[in-house]
């Protein structure tokens, strides 16, 4: 008998199916023909994915090491959701420069959302997004940023922080929360226009509270309930992260209204003011009212603040940290720096446009965010749109994970991606070189907003700090004994240590 014989004898629904079936199949084949193939990966499990194949406490290592199998476009899944990993600096740079628009969406995991359901800047996407990242790029170059009017609160920020260390009179302390609160002031002073004392309870639970949030978000707990939020009610970790955002909310809250209380529409004196004066025009103007008038709520004031103090302390204090440990971990490099200041600059305090000057201390401060590397996963984008990309198909809305860790360590970038050394940023004539692989901040739309901010800081906290203090370890310990091994949380943070700051006057 025939086939054709053999289909007409075959009950009518089985022919049906079977032509559906062939039907999908040319469908599929000629979708996967037009768009091309989707980045390759490690074959997921059911449910779980690849986590079996991940480190879920060092995620950014495990992803590096698959890079070598899988190449700079790969897919990952973290149970059940599917990502995009991009891996080194020419991938990572055409996908976020030559790509802006197209991988410059947030991809807002479940923690996110439930945390600032699309409110603020970091953690939101669209016209939203857009208003409020416009409305906080405007204000902090208004109040200073990046000019001479912030560099002088740097400046009076350092005495307060070169006092609390000298109280210590050369005996071994951990610097975690003079620092934080230091790098704290400097937001402080942008947003509610004024500084606080360390010891205010304010201020205190403000800085708490942004570091045990960064704390939270990368355990792997909160992992977890990203892949499965119908977990949330049993992992501890995610209520405590609940309840950070309750407390941090009131706190800011309570901010907000001292600086209401004083209010002058006339006179903005800082972010807040900015923010409450726009929404006084608002409401007097309702009949001139615009689209984009709709975003200044209550809701994105609260949560503009929340991602202006965690992105903009935690982020430039760990660095911080990290540059202190390193002098005192390389005690020759911490000379070299320091014989520069003083043949440069003598005892007169720092400025900014001495960074000109100082290639060698400039190469270190670079050095330092680079084997830092304190966002080593980037903060996870979204595809904004299906795109076709170094040969794959990503459809709109896949979560992509562009490494910054692959950046500052590709080897085909740095000579020694692996150690510390000052060298990568100086040419042969020990001036200070730029290099195109230097992304701490990210790159693309989504950007680092403080940018300026944080460069200034670095360069005038670091540079004030090693010219009155030398940074050594605890007496008993040798440089050799002190660890580099860091603490990973949604950043990576030195490990828990002491130093002492012994004064050179």
């Amino acid at each position: 008998m025939s086939l054709v014989e053999g289909l007409f004898q075959a009950p009518l629904s089985i022919i049906l199916l079977g032509c559906l079936i062939l039907l999908r199949v040319l469908y599929l084949f000629s979708l996967s023909h037009k768009h091309g193939k989707e980045p390759p990966g490690p074959r997921p499990l059911p449910v779980l994915g690849n986590l079996l194949q991940l480190d879920l406490r060092r995620p950014h290592a495990s992803l590096c090491e698959l890079s070598k199998k899988y190449g700079s476009v790969f897919t990952v899944h973290f149970g059940p959701k599917k990502v995009v990993v991009l891996a080194g600096f020419k991938t990572v740079k055409e996908a976020l420069v030559n790509y802006a628009d197209e991988f410059g969406d947030r991809d807002i995991t479940p923690a996110f959302y439930k945390m600032t359901h699309n409110h603020g800047i970091v953690f939101a996407n669209g016209d939203s997004w857009r208003e409020m990242r416009r409305f906080a790029l405007t204000n902090l170059r208004d109040f200073g940023m990046g000019k001479r009017i912030i560099e002088e609160k740097i400046i009076e920020e350092i005495q307060y922080l070169t006092e609390e260390f000298g109280k210590y009179n050369g005996q071994p302390f951990d610097n975690n929360d003079a620092v934080s609160h230091a790098v704290s002031n400097i937001v402080s002073s942008i947003v509610y226009g004024r500084r606080f004392d360390y010891s205010d309870s304010l201020s205190q639970e403000m800085v708490k509270g942004v570091t045990n949030r960064v704390r939270l978000l990368g355990t792997v707990s909160v992992m977890v309930y990203n892949m499965f939020p119908w977990l949330g009610p049993f992992i501890k970790d995610w209520k405590d992260l609940m309840k950070n955002i309750t407390t941090s909310l009131e706190v800011i809250q309570k901010l907000v209204k001292k600086v209401q209380d004083s209010l002058n529409t006339k006179d903005s004196r800082c972010y807040v003011d900015s923010f409450l004066i726009r929404q006084q025009e608002i409401k007097v103007q309702k009949h001139l009212i615009k689209f984009k008038d709709l975003y200044f709520t209550e809701q994105n004031l609260l949560f503009s603040i929340v991602n202006l103090f965690s992105a903009g302390t935690e982020t430039t204090a760990t660095t911080l940290r990290w540059g202190l440990l390193l002098m005192a971990k390389y005690p020759h490099i911490q000379d070299r720096v320091q014989e520069e200041l003083s043949r440069v600059i003598g005892g007169r305090q720092p400025r900014a446009e001495d960074k000109k000057n100082l290639p060698y201390t400039d190469a270190v401060i670079h050095e330092i965010q680079r084997v830092a590397n304190v966002v080593p996963m980037n903060v996870p984008h979204s595809t904004s749109c299906d795109v076709e990309f170094q040969g794959y198909h990503i459809k709109k809305g896949t979560a992509v994970y562009p490494l910054l860790t692959s950046v500052l360590f590709d080897e085909n970038e740095w000579e020694t991606p692996h150690t510390f050394n000052p060298g990568h940023f100086l040419d042969e004539q020990g001036q200070f070189m730029k290099r195109d692989a230097f992304l701490p901040f990210s790159a693309g739309r989504r950007v680092c907003l403080g940018e300026s901010l944080a460069r200034m800081e670095l360069f005038l906290f670091l540079t004030s700090l090693l010219q009155k203090f030398c940074f050594t370890p605890p007496p008993g310990v040798s440089e050799s004994e002190l660890d580099l091994t860091p603490s990973v949380r949604f950043i990576l943070n030195p490990p828990k240590h002491k130093l002492c700051a012994v004064s050179r006057a």
